[in-house]
């Protein structure tokens, strides 16, 4: 399978763990470069650099150099199934084992934190409001909000869905990224659900009994402070 995997230049560290543990099942890691992209003429979103990443499509700030770029992985993967994941995450277990949980009738499965169902909450932990009220994240980026946080930090995309056709060029450069990150291409029931293990949000989730990827959305420990479950990282790191 291959994953797909944000890069951001301040995190390069992060990075080549993401990209070493994914590596270990097998996976054929491809990074993510929005500078590529941009070079290739297929991301021309404006944006302003002077002072942080500034989105003038969002009328909002990124955090990350992928954090719209990542949608590009529906048009660059042609075929099959194939994932996508963020920089500051430690593959616990392998990831092929979440193929066997995909359903072809979807265009995305995600682990749906916070998710809505028949008007009320049932979230898969009490992430929702500590990380709502966290008002910076990994590197003092300002924490901003919007539906279906986190839902894209982890996905496992259908090349093969139709429904991802709706995804285009115009529609990925014009967009706010608030849209693009809430799959507002997509009706409810073409996302589907993977398991909270998929995404264990560290920091602000219980550990699982048996978590298949780390998420350290606060920040990985070489960029926080008093980071929870730092010797899982950090012993990965000893040997990039």
């Amino acid at each position: 399978m291959k994953v797909w995997i944000g890069y951001e230049p301040r995190e390069k560290a992060a990075f080549a763990v993401a990209a070493k543990t994914a590596a270990r099942y097998g996976c054929q890691v491809e990074p993510l470069y929005e500078d590529r992209l941009r070079k290739s003429g297929l991301l021309t979103r404006p944006m302003d650099t002077r002072g942080g990443m500034w989105d003038f499509n969002s009328s909002a700030p990124q955090a990350t150099s992928f954090a719209v770029a990542r949608f590009w992985v529906f048009l660059l993967t042609h075929s099959g199934w194939a994932m996508f994941v963020d920089c500051d995450v430690l593959f616990l277990a392998d990831p092929h084992q979440l193929l066997d949980l995909c359903d072809e009738s979807k265009a995305v499965m995600v682990v749906k934190h916070g998710a809505f169902k028949s008007g009320r909450e049932i979230a898969h932990h009490d992430a929702k409001e500590v990380y709502l009220n966290t008002k910076t994240k990994m590197d003092n980026q300002p924490q901003t909000t919007y539906p279906r946080k986190l839902w894209s930090s982890v996905m496992l995309i259908n090349a093969d869905h139709s429904a991802n056709q709706r995804l285009n060029l115009t529609t990925l450069n014009q967009w706010p990224g608030r849209d693009l990150h809430a799959f507002k291409w997509l009706a409810d029931d073409e996302i589907g659900e993977l398991p909270p293990e998929a995404n264990w949000l560290v920091g602000i989730q219980p550990k699982p009994a048996a978590p298949m990827i780390a998420h350290y959305t606060l920040g990985t420990p070489d960029m926080v402070e008093d980071c929870e479950h730092a010797d899982l990282w950090l012993a990965e790191r000893e040997h990039v």
